[in-house]
């Protein structure tokens, strides 16, 4: 009975994001704001059990006898106290972000936001250089003819399709930057070349829009496969 009642509360409220696709109405606002309150609900949850406790109040010793994760990470850092200073600012910083719902004293909260954003942006800029910027340019760094072998003899047709390959993203890796080089001006062959830069950004573009209308799909398909299979029970 209980698994009844939840698969049909889960399919009328399927159906109520669905009417979003006649008009805006109120049982689309209401779904949306049930779907939003849950969904902040089971975060918040999470992200206390998952993240404050093990990261805050395990490691300092509030919550009674010390994690075995908790003792290893005292060993590691070999100072009690330091550890449990550095928590102890994080909480504090973590309390000052909460001031924004004061408005009176909302400015606190500008404090431990600069922290947080400047820290994250200082990690993260030598992770994304060495992960992401980087491994592109070595990625784009390629041969204009690239031989391939097929039981050790050369594959004439398959090294002139990776060739060709390769000359396609060099050239548009290459026109791409000439688009963007806004220096000089985009006539003659320079402007040309900028040109067939705007084409390959459009293919780019158009790809990823792509991909999220078929993700978006795929959604739509397993919600339609939810209320056709499992609720009303009209696929085998």
């Amino acid at each position: 009975m209980p698994g009844m009642v939840s698969l049909t509360l889960a399919g009328f409220l399927t159906l109520g994001i669905m009417s979003f696709v006649y008009k805006d109405n109120p049982i689309y606002k209401f779904c949306e704001s049930i779907f939003i309150g849950v969904s902040a609900g089971y975060y918040f949850v999470l992200i206390f059990y998952q993240s404050l406790l093990p990261q805050l109040t395990d490691k300092i010793g509030l919550t009674g006898a010390l994690t075995d994760s908790a003792l290893a990470y005292y060993r590691q850092s070999g100072s009690l106290a330091s550890v449990q200073w550095f928590n102890l600012i994080a909480a504090v910083l973590g309390m000052m972000m909460l001031m924004r719902l004061l408005p009176k004293i909302g400015w606190i909260s500008r404090w431990p936001l600069a922290f947080v954003i400047g820290s994250i942006a200082g990690l993260k800029l030598i992770g994304e250089l060495q992960t992401n910027i980087m491994t592109q340019i070595q990625k784009s760094i390629l041969p204009l003819w690239a031989p391939q072998y097929v039981d050790g003899s050369l594959s004439l047709a398959a090294s002139i399709g990776q060739s060709l390959t390769n000359i396609v993203l060099v050239g548009g890796i290459l026109t791409g930057v000439i688009y963007f080089f806004f220096s000089k001006e985009h006539k003659g062959v320079f402007g040309g070349a900028a040109r067939v830069g705007i084409w390959f950004l459009m293919v780019t573009f158009g790809a990823a829009f792509g991909l999220t209308v078929m993700s978006r799909m795929s959604l739509l398909i397993a919600r339609i496969d939810f209320l056709l299979r499992d609720w009303l029970h009209l696929l085998g």
